[in-house]
């Protein structure tokens, strides 16, 4: 008897596992906070027939508001709302089935951070640093090859992994700050499993969780808090528009439409104006949003309701859970419109004060203008999108630089962009910079001349905007001319791996040209922070006259003078003509060098060069 009881006892726990099998695979966001401005919760869950589950939640401030399904009998989204007087704590959803629970999932719900829902920005008064994280440093070797990652290390190949994670910018954090960079954005760092040049990062296969070869999740939140802690922010490198080939969705959609182009392949035709164009055809708006990139970056479909609160609630849960100064959305203009007008308007809800910047890849300030806050364009769209990224500036001071000085060219080429800044609500909020992560470096496209990229960032340094510099400026970094070789562009920082010949981190190895940019830059960053003019004050150009371009920065308290020389000969520049803005002041200092300067003998300027004078 006593046998035979034993033996029903080992069945039953054998027969354990199988029937105590847990069928839930995903829940997302995997927690959530009290207190947000938006009372309302989605929640994605994922498992084999889960859809046949009812779930159920007992806990004090939560409803469960609602359940929907899909085609797919392998998910629920489950609403709940949280009423504003719930306490932080966890609880269970359970899921039962002809009155029984046959599954349940613990979920949290945290305090926010103090002062969380008012956390300031990146503004005038911040530089950005952009870093491509797998090229800047490598501070963990054992994370460079993980199990289940097919894309393997391989330095030597420009579209290869090359080991940069976040325990290297970790590590060189008081470098950065030293430099005098007050806010950090670097490309993404959420998971990229696919098969090859993953490296990038915009190819996203896991939204809630950091690629395992940079980190982990806590990681990433430990970065923030310290760079915090020596005045940096951070921002995220938002993807709303597509995803990863290898994304988990791709094995079991949730819905037929969950990608644009019944979830298959057709190119975008990248024509932005198509949006705008008031004669243009439905159908070239529709393949310019709708399109792919490319057949590894699927196209998600943002007007699939239950898409488009994953991807706004994904956002929120990264500021809140990391705690974030700021968001760079990639490819702003080819996600649905009327989406882009809930996403954004959702997170300067819950962030008044938050920091997003928008990328729209054009060199028309129509164009740009179009998206920004505050703008009423004729065709009645509404965006809440404080800040663009101004690439029309940018193209005209990298063209500028090279030409010949003529009526349209040349400095005035630089001072027609800026006489556009009426068609932006606000350009004091574009983010400017001589280069990024698309473009070849400005180093290469100045032609390798030092001189004139000074001026490049010197000029993007002193005039209106919040200015952004791409790793490796501050030492010259270029790529090869000719054909553009993303991989060659985001070459890999020198000192960030052991035995590099050049180590910019301690200046060993250095050239004269490259310690003396990085000095330069150094300096102008320092001087940047304790200049209120630059940071807050108006900007008032002059027609640039002879090759030679003059502007001001001032407020009550400073006045700025800024003369950027283009011409292959020293200039002496007569003040007279600027004296609606020096008014009184009979001075200036030379904020670099110290050197003085008395106004009324006029300003010898060098070949190729700025001068930026403090007046009094």
């Amino acid at each position: 008897m006593i046998r035979k009881w034993v033996a029903v006892l080992w069945l039953a726990v054998v027969a354990m596992p199988a029937l105590a099998a847990d069928p839930i695979e995903r829940v997302e966001p995997a927690s959530w906070w009290v207190g947000m401005k938006d009372d309302r919760l989605q929640l994605l869950v994922h498992g084999t027939r889960i859809a046949d589950l009812e779930p159920a939640v007992q806990y004090t401030g939560v409803v469960l508001d609602s359940v929907e399904r899909v085609a797919n009998p392998n998910y629920l989204f489950v609403n709940l709302q949280i009423s504003p007087a719930t306490r932080p704590g966890s609880f269970h959803i359970s899921f039962r089935k002809g009155g029984k629970t046959v599954a349940s999932h613990r979920y949290t719900l945290n305090a926010r951070e103090p002062d969380s829902a008012v956390r300031q920005g990146f503004g005038p008064q911040d530089v950005i640093y952009l870093i491509t994280p797998d090229r800047f440093a490598n501070g963990n070797p054992g994370n460079d090859y993980v199990k289940g990652m097919p894309d393997p290390l391989n330095r030597a190949a420009p579209l290869g992994r090359h080991g940069g994670d976040l325990a290297g910018i970790a590590r060189h954090l008081d470098y950065i700050a030293g430099m005098g960079f007050t806010q950090l954005w670097l490309n993404p760092v959420v998971e990229n499993n696919q098969p090859e040049a993953s490296y990038h990062g915009y190819a996203i296969t896991d939204f809630y969780k950091i690629d395992a070869r940079y980190g982990d999740n806590e990681s990433y939140r430990r970065l923030v808090a310290d760079a915090r802690q020596r005045g940096i922010g951070v921002i995220k490198d938002v993807i709303l528009n597509h995803c990863g080939a290898s994304h988990w969705w791709m094995r079991d959609l949730p819905t037929g439409d969950w990608f644009n182009n019944g979830n298959t392949f057709k190119p975008t035709t990248h024509v932005r104006e198509a949006l705008q164009d008031p004669h243009a055809a439905q159908v070239d708006r529709e393949v310019f949003a709708d399109g792919w990139f490319v057949d590894t970056m699927p196209d998600m479909n943002q007007r699939n309701p239950f898409m488009a609160k994953y991807l706004i609630q994904n956002s929120i849960w990264w500021v809140e859970y990391a705690g974030l100064s700021g968001l760079r959305v990639d490819t702003w203009p080819y996600s649905d419109r009327t989406f882009l007008t809930e996403w954004a308007r959702r997170l300067t809800e819950e962030y008044p004060n938050l920091g997003i910047v928008g990328e729209e890849w054009s060199g028309s300030p129509i164009t740009v203008s179009y998206w920004q806050r505050g703008r009423q364009p004729a065709d009645g769209y509404v965006s809440y999108l404080p800040s663009l990224f101004d690439f029309p500036l940018q193209e005209a001071v990298t063209v500028a630089l090279l030409e010949k000085e003529d009526w349209g060219t040349g400095m005035r080429r630089i001072y027609r962009t800026l006489s556009y800044d009426g068609l932006y609500p606000d350009p004091d909020k574009l983010v400017v910079f001589p280069d990024n992560h698309d473009v070849s470096r400005i180093h290469t496209m100045l032609g390798q001349r030092a001189e004139l990229t000074r001026m490049a960032v010197a000029f993007f340094l002193t005039t209106r905007g919040v200015p952004q510099i791409y790793y490796g400026t501050e030492i010259l970094m270029h790529n090869p001319p000719g054909p553009k070789d993303d991989g060659l562009i985001r070459s890999d920082f020198p000192g960030g791996w052991p035995g590099d010949a050049k180590n910019a981190f301690t200046g060993e190895g250095l050239s004269a040209d490259e310690r003396a940019m990085q000095t330069y830059l150094r300096q102008l960053l320092q001087w940047r922070r304790t200049a209120p003019a630059i940071r807050d004050g108006k900007l008032t150009q002059y027609v640039p006259m002879g090759g030679v371009y003059v502007y001001f920065r001032h407020d009550a308290a400073q006045k700025v003078m800024v003369i950027l020389n283009n011409n292959d000969a020293a200039q002496t520049v007569e003040t007279q003509r600027f004296q609606e803005v020096i008014g009184s002041a009979t001075a200036g200092t030379d904020v670099i060098s110290g050197q003085p300067h008395v106004l009324a003998s006029g300003i010898a300027v060098p070949a190729h060069s700025a001068t930026i004078l403090e007046l009094h």
